[in-house]
């Protein structure tokens, strides 16, 4: 991989993440821990990260957390649009799993009018926007808490949805294309989106149009797992039918 593409890599890494130790990142990109500390100097030189002994911290975690804002804020239009169409989904009274992510907040924030649902989620501020809502029932795992996606990940977390039995999940993606499948930024979370995935009936992907024939840095599962997909109007006519050949139900905002 070229420096430029390496470093992008690394630092959606730490935008997931929050930090990392330079040996785990020359394990994962195949590279000398040399090469890795030029990377982490270039991006301290852009203001991105700040560099400890033997790693790396991203800069902006203490401004996310204490403002319980998330990294990821563009195509927030799209991201809306996302998020009402999938809450017009939910049912009065269901059972519904929501993965961490800014568009599986967007649905959140639109799920506040339903009553009796159950919900739960790794997300701390999805379970703050849900949680006082009269009638709603919020359950989050244990864990350990991932500072730039404010949620809880860990074995702690992929245990808890072993006994887990709900009608859909609203599942966050970094990259979907045909070949690839879906994509994400690092290893961490991988077993706990497995065990999501397994715990639902229904697999609802919510992503906006760019993450289409986008990869990321590891590769979660094939597209068979997802029952629908919801995007925007980006998706070209093409990818569409590709992801319906594909059995896969594709809703697109308007």
């Amino acid at each position: 991989m070229l420096s430029e593409p390496r470093r992008r890599r690394i630092l959606e890494w730490l935008q997931e993440e929050g930090s990392a130790r330079v040996r785990d990142l020359a394990a994962a990109f195949q590279v000398s821990e040399v090469t890795i500390r030029q990377d982490l100097e270039r991006l301290e030189a852009e203001g991105q990260v700040t560099r400890e002994h033997g790693g790396a911290f991203l800069n902006t975690v203490p401004q996310q957390v204490g403002a319980l804002t998330l990294q990821h804020s563009q195509n927030m239009e799209k991201k809306r649009q996302i998020g009402a169409l999938a809450a017009s989904l939910v049912g009065e009274g269901e059972t519904l799993i929501l993965d961490a992510g800014s568009t599986t907040t967007e649905v959140a924030l639109r799920l506040r009018e339903r009553r009796g649902l159950t919900v739960i989620t790794t997300a701390l501020n999805i379970a703050l926007i849900l949680g006082a809502v009269p009638g709603m029932a919020v359950h989050m795992p244990g864990g350990q808490f991932k500072a730039p996606t404010l949620s809880l990940s860990g074995d702690a977390s992929v245990d808890y949805f072993q006994n887990i039995l709900a009608g859909k999940l609203f599942l966050a993606t970094a990259g979907v294309a045909p070949e690839a499948g879906l994509t994400y930024p690092s290893f961490a979370d991988l077993q706990l989106k497995q065990a999501m995935i397994r715990a639902a009936s229904r697999v609802y992907l919510v992503a906006d149009s760019t993450k289409i024939n986008k990869t990321s840095f590891t590769r979660l599962s094939s597209l068979e797992v997802v029952h629908t997909f919801i995007t925007d109007d980006g998706i070209s006519d093409r990818d569409a039918q590709e992801f319906e050949r594909r059995g896969i139900e594709v809703l697109v905002t308007r």
